[in-house]
């Protein structure tokens, strides 16, 4: 099991929490691993690794916070991570995010077009999205397969639990930056479609699913920086 950022205590507390099957989470994991084997291991250092990185969420204020981001910060200087549906967001504004980190549950085809030009993918695998991963995996490439259970073959486990707060594990812990910007971070009550396409407005309250989702995303964080003393993580949300 993973020890990053104690995660193995975590994953305990999330499956009794949510009531999730680890049993599940490995069978997800067995799928994605033989998938990927199928196409062929994907080398992380043909990527150019920046020492610092934005790491993108999908919150109400990722449109402000992108809006700022370029008018101050010279994005080629950072390695930019985008969790999940946030990539759409990115793509809207001509962004093409070096990372994407997802479970697969956002909108697949902004997923699709950035990695076809070039995005690296972390494709997620847990108990519920099995059926995505048979669907679009196939469709895609530069994937490094993740887990939240024990890794095996080719699959790694860098910790964290959302889309979110797992790009900020990625980013630390796979990639070795230690001076990051969060974006779109906002941990609140609101969602937008980026997060949820289904949802029928641009932003809706969360059910308490959600909330208690990114209740352990806001707090794994927040172990990440007590955890990690050469760590700098700032949150745009506290200070725009």
């Amino acid at each position: 099991m993973c020890e990053y950022n104690n995660w193995n205590s975590w994953y305990e507390k999330i499956l009794d929490d949510f009531n999730f099957s680890m049993k599940e989470d490995v069978k997800s994991a067995n799928l994605l691993n033989e998938l990927i084997m199928k196409k062929g291991k994907f080398n992380i250092h043909n990527m150019d690794v920046k020492k610092q990185a934005i790491v993108f969420g999908a919150g109400p204020s990722i449109k402000k916070h992108i809006s700022y981001l370029k008018e101050n910060f010279k994005l080629d200087d950072y390695t930019l991570i985008a969790a999940d549906g946030t990539t759409e967001a990115l793509m809207e504004e001509d962004i093409i995010p070096d990372i994407i980190v997802t479970d697969l549950d956002g909108k697949i085809t902004p997923i699709e077009n950035a990695n076809h030009k070039g995005s690296i993918l972390y494709v997620h695998a847990h108990g519920d999205n099995i059926d995505k991963i048979k669907k679009h995996v196939k469709n895609l490439e530069n994937i490094i397969p993740t887990t939240q259970a024990k890794p095996t073959g080719l699959l790694e486990n860098y910790g964290g639990f959302t889309d979110g707060d797992r790009a900020v594990h990625i980013a630390i812990y796979a990639l070795g930056i230690n001076d990051i910007t969060m974006a779109g971070m906002d941990f609140g009550s609101i969602i937008t479609q980026y997060s949820r396409p289904n949802i029928a407005t641009p932003q809706a309250i969360a059910d308490e699913f959600k909330k208690k989702k990114l209740d352990y995303a806001n707090k794994l964080i927040k172990s990440l920086n007590d955890n990690n003393q050469d760590v700098k993580i700032v949150n745009l949300v506290d200070i725009l």
